[in-house]
């Protein structure tokens, strides 16, 4: 599996009001190697990301208090968690729900009720993304330094 800079698991955070959904998402990650997180409300989901940045958020569409669409927003709104990938969890189908969650952010669906199969696809297709963004973005770091510095150096 794909680990980050710090030779560390993946953190995936599953966001969902639903106890036995949220069970039936980890339970399904188990087999995947990766750390998870919890949270029953989008509220909760918020305030986990201010303290820790996962890797990537699984994040049901329907809850109370805030919605998923608006945890989303929050969430790509942010400069620290703007890019972490997400993957609204949603049984909505309707178009738009789907046309809402995009300009929300998120970057991809997985539809109720959940296949095991599909759900390992893609969390392990947008963690390779996030790892080659992430990776793309440090060898950017490091060109433009090393432009500056050639650029200080006098002939």
């Amino acid at each position: 599996m794909t680990e980050n800079i710090d030779n560390q698991l993946p953190l995936i955070l599953v966001v969902d009001d639903n106890a036995q959904n949220l069970e039936l998402i980890l339970a399904y990650l188990e087999d995947f190697e990766c750390e998870t997180a919890s949270a029953a409300d989008g509220y909760t989901a918020l305030d986990f990301v201010k303290k820790r940045v996962p890797d990537l958020i699984l994040l049901d569409v329907m809850m109370p208090k805030i919605s998923g669409f608006e945890v989303c927003r929050k969430i790509k709104q942010d400069p620290q968690t703007a890019e972490v990938p997400v993957i609204m969890v949603t049984a909505l189908s309707e178009l738009g729900d789907i046309e809402r969650a995009i300009q929300s952010g998120t970057d991809d669906f997985l539809s109720k009720p959940i296949n095991k199969w599909e759900l390992i696809t893609r969390v392990r297709t947008m963690l390779k993304i996030k790892h080659l963004k992430d990776k793309l973005e440090r060898t950017l770091a490091y060109l433009s330094e090393v432009e500056k510095s050639s650029q200080a150096r006098p002939e």
